[in-house]
Protein backbone atom coordinates (compact mmCIF):
# COMPACT_ATOMS: atom_id res chain seq x y z
CA UNK A 1 0.00 0.00 0.00
CA UNK A 2 0.99 3.43 -0.04
CA UNK A 3 0.35 6.45 1.99
CA UNK A 4 -1.56 9.55 2.31
CA UNK A 5 -1.36 12.85 4.09
CA UNK A 6 -4.36 13.38 6.60
CA UNK A 7 -6.25 16.26 5.79
CA UNK A 8 -3.88 19.73 6.73
CA UNK A 9 -1.40 17.62 8.30
CA UNK A 10 1.67 15.82 7.78
CA UNK A 11 0.19 12.36 9.54
CA UNK A 12 0.94 9.89 6.70
CA UNK A 13 -1.79 6.91 7.01
CA UNK A 14 -2.55 4.02 4.49
CA UNK A 15 -4.62 4.64 1.56
CA UNK A 16 -6.81 1.59 2.85
CA UNK A 17 -8.18 1.78 6.78
CA UNK A 18 -8.97 -1.44 8.57
CA UNK A 19 -12.15 -1.33 10.46
CA UNK A 20 -12.64 -3.36 13.47
CA UNK A 21 -16.05 -3.41 14.38
CA UNK A 22 -16.06 -6.59 13.83
CA UNK A 23 -13.18 -7.76 16.39
CA UNK A 24 -15.44 -9.46 18.75
CA UNK A 25 -18.50 -11.74 18.83
CA UNK A 26 -20.46 -9.83 21.37
CA UNK A 27 -22.79 -8.33 18.87
CA UNK A 28 -23.88 -12.14 17.66
CA UNK A 29 -21.12 -11.88 14.83
CA UNK A 30 -18.14 -10.71 13.89
CA UNK A 31 -14.62 -12.03 14.50
CA UNK A 32 -13.19 -14.48 17.90
CA UNK A 33 -9.67 -13.42 18.62
CA UNK A 34 -7.62 -15.71 16.53
CA UNK A 35 -9.49 -14.63 13.70
CA UNK A 36 -8.98 -11.04 14.21
CA UNK A 37 -5.41 -11.50 14.45
CA UNK A 38 -5.49 -13.23 11.26
CA UNK A 39 -6.76 -10.05 9.78
CA UNK A 40 -4.96 -7.66 11.88
CA UNK A 41 -1.75 -9.23 10.11
CA UNK A 42 -3.11 -9.66 6.87
CA UNK A 43 -3.65 -5.63 6.83
CA UNK A 44 -0.24 -4.83 8.65
CA UNK A 45 1.45 -7.31 5.90
CA UNK A 46 0.37 -5.31 3.23
CA UNK A 47 1.75 -2.29 4.59
CA UNK A 48 -1.67 -0.94 6.38
CA UNK A 49 -0.83 0.95 9.39
CA UNK A 50 -4.36 2.91 9.45
CA UNK A 51 -6.96 1.51 12.12
CA UNK A 52 -10.30 2.00 13.18
CA UNK A 53 -12.20 1.90 16.29
CA UNK A 54 -15.35 2.98 19.19
CA UNK A 55 -15.70 3.17 22.43
CA UNK A 56 -18.75 0.74 21.42
CA UNK A 57 -17.06 -1.85 18.98
CA UNK A 58 -18.53 -4.70 20.50
CA UNK A 59 -19.09 -3.17 24.16
CA UNK A 60 -14.94 -2.46 24.55
CA UNK A 61 -13.64 -5.98 22.86
CA UNK A 62 -12.53 -4.01 19.49
CA UNK A 63 -9.97 -1.63 21.82
CA UNK A 64 -9.24 -4.63 23.87
CA UNK A 65 -7.96 -6.53 20.81
CA UNK A 66 -6.43 -3.76 19.13
CA UNK A 67 -4.60 -2.90 22.34
CA UNK A 68 -3.03 -5.87 22.26
CA UNK A 69 -2.16 -6.56 18.66
CA UNK A 70 -0.32 -3.01 18.82
CA UNK A 71 1.44 -3.31 21.94
CA UNK A 72 4.72 -5.04 20.52
CA UNK A 73 5.65 -1.79 18.22
CA UNK A 74 2.52 1.33 18.98
CA UNK A 75 3.86 3.85 17.59
CA UNK A 76 3.53 2.60 14.01
CA UNK A 77 0.38 2.62 13.79
CA UNK A 78 -1.90 5.36 13.55
CA UNK A 79 -4.73 4.90 16.04
CA UNK A 80 -8.08 6.29 15.40
CA UNK A 81 -11.48 5.93 18.02
CA UNK A 82 -13.82 7.31 18.33
CA UNK A 83 -16.97 8.86 21.54
CA UNK A 84 -20.00 10.21 22.20
CA UNK A 85 -21.86 6.62 21.48
CA UNK A 86 -23.36 4.97 24.86
CA UNK A 87 -20.78 3.57 27.20
CA UNK A 88 -24.09 3.26 29.76
CA UNK A 89 -27.98 2.65 28.80
CA UNK A 90 -29.95 4.83 30.90
CA UNK A 91 -27.69 7.47 32.13
CA UNK A 92 -27.77 11.11 29.96
CA UNK A 93 -23.97 11.83 30.48
CA UNK A 94 -22.36 8.86 29.82
CA UNK A 95 -23.22 9.15 25.96
CA UNK A 96 -23.09 12.34 23.84
CA UNK A 97 -20.77 14.91 22.62
CA UNK A 98 -19.83 17.07 25.77
CA UNK A 99 -17.00 17.44 27.52
CA UNK A 100 -17.80 15.21 30.75
CA UNK A 101 -19.16 12.39 28.34
CA UNK A 102 -15.79 12.85 26.31
CA UNK A 103 -13.39 12.94 29.09
CA UNK A 104 -14.59 10.27 30.37
CA UNK A 105 -14.60 8.03 26.84
CA UNK A 106 -11.08 9.05 26.24
CA UNK A 107 -9.93 7.92 29.50
CA UNK A 108 -11.48 4.60 29.76
CA UNK A 109 -10.56 4.04 25.51
CA UNK A 110 -7.49 4.62 26.94
CA UNK A 111 -7.20 1.66 29.35
CA UNK A 112 -8.59 -0.72 26.91
CA UNK A 113 -6.32 0.21 24.54
CA UNK A 114 -3.32 -0.38 26.65
CA UNK A 115 -1.83 3.26 25.32
CA UNK A 116 -1.23 6.95 26.50
CA UNK A 117 -2.12 8.70 23.41
CA UNK A 118 -4.49 8.24 20.66
CA UNK A 119 -3.37 9.47 17.00
CA UNK A 120 -6.56 10.59 15.74
CA UNK A 121 -10.38 11.06 18.49
CA UNK A 122 -13.52 11.17 15.75
CA UNK A 123 -17.15 12.39 17.43
CA UNK A 124 -18.65 9.98 16.32
CA UNK A 125 -22.31 11.36 15.45
CA UNK A 126 -23.56 15.27 16.49
CA UNK A 127 -26.20 14.96 19.27
CA UNK A 128 -27.48 18.49 18.46
CA UNK A 129 -27.27 19.27 22.32
CA UNK A 130 -23.77 20.32 22.79
CA UNK A 131 -22.78 23.82 22.13
CA UNK A 132 -19.79 23.65 19.29
CA UNK A 133 -17.83 25.92 21.34
CA UNK A 134 -18.01 23.09 24.16
CA UNK A 135 -17.13 19.98 21.62
CA UNK A 136 -14.02 22.08 20.00
CA UNK A 137 -12.25 23.62 22.95
CA UNK A 138 -12.77 20.21 25.14
CA UNK A 139 -10.90 18.58 22.07
CA UNK A 140 -8.43 21.02 21.74
CA UNK A 141 -7.90 20.48 25.48
CA UNK A 142 -7.01 16.87 24.75
CA UNK A 143 -4.85 17.55 22.34
CA UNK A 144 -3.06 20.10 24.49
CA UNK A 145 -2.38 17.19 27.14
CA UNK A 146 -1.07 15.10 24.63
CA UNK A 147 -3.83 12.74 25.02
CA UNK A 148 -5.43 13.03 21.41
CA UNK A 149 -2.88 14.17 18.15
CA UNK A 150 -4.91 14.68 16.01
CA UNK A 151 -9.59 15.46 15.64
CA UNK A 152 -12.47 14.12 12.99
CA UNK A 153 -15.69 14.07 12.94
CA UNK A 154 -18.30 11.80 11.68
CA UNK A 155 -22.24 11.43 11.08
CA UNK A 156 -22.80 15.12 10.96
CA UNK A 157 -24.34 17.62 8.81
CA UNK A 158 -22.02 19.80 6.31
CA UNK A 159 -23.22 23.00 8.11
CA UNK A 160 -21.95 21.72 11.68
CA UNK A 161 -18.60 20.94 10.75
CA UNK A 162 -18.21 24.14 8.96
CA UNK A 163 -19.05 25.84 11.75
CA UNK A 164 -17.15 24.53 13.89
CA UNK A 165 -13.50 24.24 12.35
CA UNK A 166 -14.08 28.22 11.44
CA UNK A 167 -14.83 28.89 15.14
CA UNK A 168 -11.68 26.81 15.95
CA UNK A 169 -9.54 28.47 13.39
CA UNK A 170 -10.57 32.07 14.86
CA UNK A 171 -9.97 31.04 18.49
CA UNK A 172 -6.74 29.29 17.80
CA UNK A 173 -7.97 25.82 18.78
CA UNK A 174 -7.07 22.68 16.85
CA UNK A 175 -9.25 21.73 13.63
CA UNK A 176 -10.77 18.72 12.37
CA UNK A 177 -8.96 16.94 9.69
CA UNK A 178 -11.14 14.15 8.70
CA UNK A 179 -14.37 13.71 7.61
CA UNK A 180 -16.31 9.96 8.29
CA UNK A 181 -19.09 9.47 6.59
CA UNK A 182 -21.46 6.19 4.52
CA UNK A 183 -20.36 6.56 0.89
CA UNK A 184 -20.64 3.76 -1.53
CA UNK A 185 -22.06 3.12 -5.32
CA UNK A 186 -25.41 2.79 -3.44
CA UNK A 187 -24.96 6.01 -1.02
CA UNK A 188 -23.65 8.78 -2.92
CA UNK A 189 -26.01 11.28 -1.18
CA UNK A 190 -22.46 12.64 0.37
CA UNK A 191 -22.12 14.07 -2.52
CA UNK A 192 -24.10 17.20 -2.17
CA UNK A 193 -22.87 18.52 0.44
CA UNK A 194 -20.41 16.75 2.50
CA UNK A 195 -17.69 15.88 0.57
CA UNK A 196 -17.47 19.39 -1.79
CA UNK A 197 -17.34 20.71 1.77
CA UNK A 198 -14.45 18.47 3.09
CA UNK A 199 -12.55 19.38 -0.73
CA UNK A 200 -12.67 23.20 0.54
CA UNK A 201 -11.51 22.88 4.47
CA UNK A 202 -9.04 20.62 3.58
CA UNK A 203 -10.51 17.38 5.58
CA UNK A 204 -9.70 13.70 4.50
CA UNK A 205 -12.56 11.70 3.98
CA UNK A 206 -13.24 7.89 5.27
CA UNK A 207 -16.03 6.43 3.91
CA UNK A 208 -17.21 3.90 5.80
CA UNK A 209 -19.41 1.06 4.63
CA UNK A 210 -18.01 1.40 0.90
CA UNK A 211 -19.25 -2.05 0.05
CA UNK A 212 -22.72 -0.91 1.43
CA UNK A 213 -22.16 -3.78 4.16
CA UNK A 214 -21.25 -6.65 1.67
CA UNK A 215 -23.75 -6.04 -0.76
CA UNK A 216 -21.54 -4.69 -3.20
CA UNK A 217 -19.52 -8.05 -3.60
CA UNK A 218 -22.42 -9.80 -5.20
CA UNK A 219 -22.88 -12.30 -2.18
CA UNK A 220 -26.72 -11.40 -2.00
CA UNK A 221 -27.22 -12.22 -5.46
CA UNK A 222 -25.63 -16.00 -5.80
CA UNK A 223 -28.65 -17.41 -4.73
CA UNK A 224 -31.35 -15.53 -6.57
CA UNK A 225 -29.49 -13.98 -9.92
CA UNK A 226 -32.49 -11.33 -10.27
CA UNK A 227 -33.02 -9.59 -6.69
CA UNK A 228 -30.94 -8.69 -3.47
CA UNK A 229 -32.91 -10.43 -1.35
CA UNK A 230 -32.09 -11.97 2.20
CA UNK A 231 -29.71 -10.23 4.92
CA UNK A 232 -29.54 -7.26 3.02
CA UNK A 233 -30.75 -3.90 4.53
CA UNK A 234 -29.73 -1.91 1.34
CA UNK A 235 -32.33 -4.27 -1.11
CA UNK A 236 -34.30 -2.34 -3.64
CA UNK A 237 -34.36 -1.97 -7.74
CA UNK A 238 -32.15 0.51 -7.54
CA UNK A 239 -29.10 -1.15 -6.02
CA UNK A 240 -29.47 -4.57 -7.66
CA UNK A 241 -29.10 -2.77 -10.95
CA UNK A 242 -25.89 -1.10 -9.28
CA UNK A 243 -24.54 -4.48 -8.06
CA UNK A 244 -24.91 -6.61 -11.25
CA UNK A 245 -23.20 -3.74 -13.57
CA UNK A 246 -20.58 -3.70 -10.60
CA UNK A 247 -20.33 -7.86 -11.10
CA UNK A 248 -20.03 -7.28 -14.84
CA UNK A 249 -17.28 -5.35 -14.78
CA UNK A 250 -15.65 -7.20 -12.36
CA UNK A 251 -15.81 -10.27 -14.74
CA UNK A 252 -14.77 -8.87 -17.73
CA UNK A 253 -11.82 -7.50 -15.42
CA UNK A 254 -10.95 -10.82 -13.80
CA UNK A 255 -11.09 -9.72 -10.53
CA UNK A 256 -13.91 -9.40 -7.47
CA UNK A 257 -16.60 -7.07 -7.08
CA UNK A 258 -15.38 -5.53 -4.35
CA UNK A 259 -12.27 -4.63 -5.95
CA UNK A 260 -14.11 -3.02 -8.36
CA UNK A 261 -16.63 -1.05 -6.08
CA UNK A 262 -12.96 0.07 -4.20
CA UNK A 263 -11.81 1.32 -6.67
CA UNK A 264 -13.92 3.24 -8.02
CA UNK A 265 -14.27 4.92 -4.67
CA UNK A 266 -10.46 5.49 -5.11
CA UNK A 267 -10.92 6.77 -8.45
CA UNK A 268 -14.37 9.11 -8.07
CA UNK A 269 -13.63 10.37 -4.92
CA UNK A 270 -9.93 11.29 -5.26
CA UNK A 271 -7.85 11.45 -1.78
CA UNK A 272 -10.54 9.41 -0.02
CA UNK A 273 -9.47 6.76 2.45
CA UNK A 274 -11.75 3.63 2.76
CA UNK A 275 -12.75 2.17 5.82
CA UNK A 276 -12.55 -1.66 5.07
CA UNK A 277 -13.60 -4.77 7.32
CA UNK A 278 -13.89 -8.17 7.39
CA UNK A 279 -15.15 -11.18 9.34
CA UNK A 280 -12.21 -13.27 8.26
CA UNK A 281 -9.35 -12.37 6.57
CA UNK A 282 -9.79 -14.30 3.35
CA UNK A 283 -12.41 -11.22 2.80
CA UNK A 284 -9.79 -8.60 4.09
CA UNK A 285 -7.38 -10.03 1.53
CA UNK A 286 -9.66 -9.38 -1.26
CA UNK A 287 -10.02 -5.68 -0.54
CA UNK A 288 -6.58 -4.95 -0.20
CA UNK A 289 -6.41 -6.41 -3.98
CA UNK A 290 -8.44 -3.12 -5.09
CA UNK A 291 -5.36 -0.80 -4.62
CA UNK A 292 -3.99 -2.76 -7.93
CA UNK A 293 -7.60 -2.43 -9.75
CA UNK A 294 -7.49 0.32 -12.32
CA UNK A 295 -10.85 1.59 -13.85
CA UNK A 296 -11.09 2.85 -17.16
CA UNK A 297 -13.28 5.80 -18.12
CA UNK A 298 -15.79 4.00 -19.65
CA UNK A 299 -16.42 1.29 -16.57
CA UNK A 300 -16.44 4.81 -14.82
CA UNK A 301 -18.73 6.21 -16.70
CA UNK A 302 -21.28 3.25 -16.64
CA UNK A 303 -20.56 2.81 -12.88
CA UNK A 304 -21.63 6.70 -12.32
CA UNK A 305 -24.21 6.28 -14.75
CA UNK A 306 -26.04 3.61 -12.89
CA UNK A 307 -25.54 4.86 -9.01
CA UNK A 308 -25.95 8.61 -10.25
CA UNK A 309 -28.05 10.54 -7.02
CA UNK A 310 -30.39 13.97 -7.60
CA UNK A 311 -28.30 16.49 -6.32
CA UNK A 312 -31.15 18.57 -5.45
CA UNK A 313 -31.53 22.42 -4.97
CA UNK A 314 -29.88 24.51 -5.16
CA UNK A 315 -26.92 22.56 -6.63
CA UNK A 316 -29.13 21.38 -9.52
CA UNK A 317 -30.56 24.92 -10.16
CA UNK A 318 -27.30 26.50 -10.04
CA UNK A 319 -25.95 24.40 -12.44
CA UNK A 320 -28.64 24.84 -14.94
CA UNK A 321 -28.01 27.29 -18.41
CA UNK A 322 -30.75 30.05 -17.20
CA UNK A 323 -29.12 30.65 -14.03
CA UNK A 324 -25.79 30.21 -15.88
CA UNK A 325 -26.61 33.16 -18.02
CA UNK A 326 -27.95 35.15 -15.37
CA UNK A 327 -24.48 35.13 -13.38
CA UNK A 328 -21.98 34.87 -15.81
CA UNK A 329 -23.76 37.39 -18.68
CA UNK A 330 -22.81 34.21 -21.33
CA UNK A 331 -19.25 34.37 -20.32
CA UNK A 332 -19.02 31.18 -18.06
CA UNK A 333 -16.99 29.49 -20.39
CA UNK A 334 -14.48 31.69 -21.50
CA UNK A 335 -13.48 31.86 -17.56
CA UNK A 336 -10.38 30.29 -16.85
CA UNK A 337 -10.50 28.96 -13.21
Amino acid sequence: MKYRLFGKSGLRVSEICLGTMTFGTEWGWGADWDESKKIFEEYTNAGGNFLDTANRYTEGTSERFLGELMAADRHHFVLATKYSLKDRFGDPNFVGNHRKNMMRSVQESLLRLKTDYIDVLWVHAWDFLTPEQEVMRGLDDLVSRGMVHYIGISDTPAWVVSRCNTMAELMGWTCFTGLQVEYSLMQRTPERDLLPMAAALGLTVTPWAPLAGGVLTGKYLKNDPGRITEGSIRRNERNTTIVKEVMAIADAKSCSSAQVALAWMRQHAVGSIPIVGARKATHLQDSLGSVHVVLDQNELTRLNEVSKVELGFPHDFLSGDPIKDNLYGGTYFDIIR
